[in-house]
């Protein structure tokens, strides 16, 4: 990516010192700092539309296993990859282009006692510094629609793949319906913003090798999701744990703005198993 492009998504993710509000956020939600779990982060760490489940369900679509390597693109704060090695058994490398994401994703991972299952690094998906053919598995949730170079993203991917390795996406793609409303919680203006369609991204991924098994459209659940979730916020207030941690003031109107776009089909959800 180019570097303006670069600077600008991460002065979007970026909060001085990440892992310690999550801390300091956790501890007023009265969990011990000292005891963590996994399943103690999951509201603060799984930072897409529906979650956990929604990595779960990706989980199994493509098949994991103890066996594997996976290299987790846009690794964030580290909530797939926690997830992933506990379930799974996996060994995890998580890669993200924020390195305070970075940071954070190890102290947590630290914290709740996975340090030998996962390891993370600062780095380009476009450019990714890993030898050819070095994973099993590279999955990515909620990543693309920051990358602009999609072509040579899905290249990179299937190069550091093994041969047979699977590709696990699980995505915001754009919709029939329009342009997307600003902010969102990926991009503040269209500036950052690079969404394709369910079919070009079909396109881009046939074109780098790869051979698509299973495509599902997760938008019915994720429109459900939202509206559970804006109706428990509307009665409750936000939560002492949720992304408006990460994300700031503004993270109100970004899920406003999410709930709309879902609700009027400015964007889908797609969820891809492909393989090498």
């Amino acid at each position: 990516m180019s570097d303006t492009v670069n600077e600008v998504i991460q002065t979007h993710y970026s909060r001085p010192d990440i892992g310690s509000v999550i801390l300091g956020a956790l501890e007023k939600a009265g969990k011990d700092l000292n005891r963590l779990t996994p399943e103690d982060l999951v509201p603060i760490d799984h930072f897409h539309i529906r979650g956990r489940v929604a990595t779960l369900e990706l989980a199994r679509a493509a098949g994991l296993d103890a066996s594997m390597r996976v290299l987790d693109v846009g690794s964030g704060v580290g909530g797939t990859s926690r997830c992933l090695a506990k379930e799974f058994g996996c060994h995890v490398t998580g890669i993200d282009l924020t390195e305070e994401y970075c940071r954070a994703a190890t102290l947590l991972t630290d914290k709740v006692g996975l340090s030998e299952f996962i390891d993370y690094q600062q780095g380009d998906a476009t450019n990714l510094p890993f030898d050819d053919g070095a994973f099993d598995v590279v999955w990515t949730e909620h990543v693309a629609m920051n990358i602009p170079d999609k072509p040579r993203l899905y290249k990179e991917m299937y190069r550091v793949l093994k041969p047979g390795g699977t590709l696990a996406i699980y995505d915001v793609l754009a919709g029939p319906s329009g342009p997307v409303l600003f902010p969102v919680p990926w991009a503040r203006t269209p500036e950052s913003s690079f969404l394709v369609r369910p079919s070009e991204l079909r396109t881009l991924l046939e074109e780098a090798g790869f051979t698509i098994s299973d495509w599902s459209d997760t938008t019915d659940a994720a429109r459900s999701w939202f509206v559970a979730l804006a109706d428990k916020i509307r009665k409750e207030g936000f939560p002492p744990l949720g992304f408006h941690v990460l994300m700031g003031t503004d993270f109100q109107l970004m899920a406003q703005n999410q709930g709309r776009n879902l609700q009027e089909g400015r964007i889908v959800l797609g969820q891809v198993v492909a393989s090498k």
